[in-house]
């Protein structure tokens, strides 16, 4: 089947963050918003249909866990990460962001900190300050324009031993590294050595490009294993996050019983009727959508990069190793902060994710959303190149 990527939809009415949160975030409507990390794709029809048949039956009440919920992770995950998961490892957790959260307070003492590398994803800093824990800054090395890597140096240094957690971003956002099996042995060793326990929040995994894979954390060797909980789901992938169908991955024991433990005291390790049915629907019939989607964003990204260096040659784009986001370096646009807000705002029209808001090493940077219809793409570089002739 050829699935249409091309079609514009009109959100309008379903109540989507991405076009009824301008007005409240950005004071207006008139901007095209290429900024929130969902799609404007048509989720892929089966997952739909899925869901559909539930609603068939007219009763929607308590539901146990399908048969084929882990199996259908189990073999997705085995497939496309050559991971072997075990049953024990697997529990459903109600949103990424807040499994940080509640890692957060289980396994960090008020008086302990959590290590961020940033540029990232904001709520990887910004959840545990909210929970009252001092954020670590472990910084990206940028060892050539839009090159990054660890800085294992500079963690050394600012690793202490109030230091427990490490909030790890792989595949990385906004940059989208997809980070080698040895960097993520070396990180594994040096938190195994420092007793770390490392959150590998990996919703991107599935969506890795232009001949690049996803290494899971907890893979690359038994350290890693026994210091991590990798957070999973089909969401981002599968266009999906409205349904909040994550999962955890937790090989060693005692964290599992300490994290699970607390999940199932609270009743939070018990997903909603539409989680499994939408997961097993993505992982058993999903995979052709998610390769002609991930054909189409490479596309959208290689228009991208021709588009900006033959009319916006100020700024460069990142290309992505996974995910539809796109790291724009408008550095040698040399505009300060401000300036570089009100170009793409008041002057493009265009709502995207600032570059300061992930931290240190974002300034001057912004997060274009490529999960669009080539033509809504089109029209927003359009925009911003005649801002930036203004500018001239």
């Amino acid at each position: 089947m050829k699935y249409d990527f091309d079609t514009v939809i009109d959100r309008s009415g379903s109540g989507d963050l991405m076009h009824e949160a301008l007005l409240p975030r950005w004071g207006r409507k008139d901007l095209l918003p290429m900024w929130v990390a969902d799609m404007d794709f048509a989720v892929c029809p089966d997952i739909i249909d899925a869901m559909r048949r539930r609603l068939d039956h007219p009763i929607l009440g308590y539901t146990v866990e399908p048969e084929d919920y882990f199996p259908a992770i189990h073999d997705w995950v085995l497939s496309h990460q050559q991971w072997d998961i075990k049953r024990e490892w697997l529990c459903f957790v109600p949103g990424i962001v807040k499994g940080i959260g509640i890692v957060t307070n289980l396994f960090v003492k008020p008086d302990e900190k959590v290590i961020v590398m940033p540029p990232v994803y904001h709520p990887f800093f910004l959840t545990p300050r909210a929970n009252d824990r001092e954020v670590v800054w472990n910084p990206l090395k940028e060892t050539e324009p839009g090159h990054y890597e660890m800085d294992f140096d500079n963690l050394a240094q600012v690793c202490d031993d109030k230091c427990r957690l490490l909030v790890l971003c792989n595949p990385h956002n906004p940059a989208g590294i997809c980070w080698s099996k040895e960097t993520l042995q070396r990180l594994a060793d040096f938190c195994y050595d420092h007793h770390l326990l490392v959150i590998s929040d990996e919703i991107h995994c599935d969506m890795a490009i232009f001949g690049h894979r996803h290494v899971p954390f907890a893979s690359v060797s038994d350290k890693a294993a026994q210091i991590s909980i990798t957070f999973q789901a089909p969401t981002k992938t599968f266009n999906i996050a409205g349904v909040i169908a994550s999962h955890a991955l937790v090989p060693n024991p005692e964290i599992r019983k300490k994290f699970y433990g607390w999940l199932k005291a609270n009743e939070l390790d018990e997903a909603h009727v539409f989680a499994p049915i939408a997961t097993i629907a993505a992982f058993r019939k999903g995979e052709e959508w998610r390769r002609q989607m991930l054909a189409y964003v490479e596309d959208n990204i290689r228009f991208v990069e021709d588009f900006c260096k033959e009319h916006i040659p100020g700024v460069h784009p990142v290309r992505p190793e996974a995910s539809f986001l796109v790291w724009l370096d408008c550095r040698e646009l040399h505009l300060d902060h401000e300036v570089l807000l009100d170009l793409f705002i008041d002057k493009a029209h265009l709502a995207l994710n600032d570059g300061e808001m992930f931290g240190p090493g974002g300034a001057g940077h912004m997060r274009l959303n490529v999960g669009e219809p080539r033509s809504i793409i089109r029209k927003g570089l359009e925009q911003l190149a005649e801002a930036v002739k203004s500018l001239r």
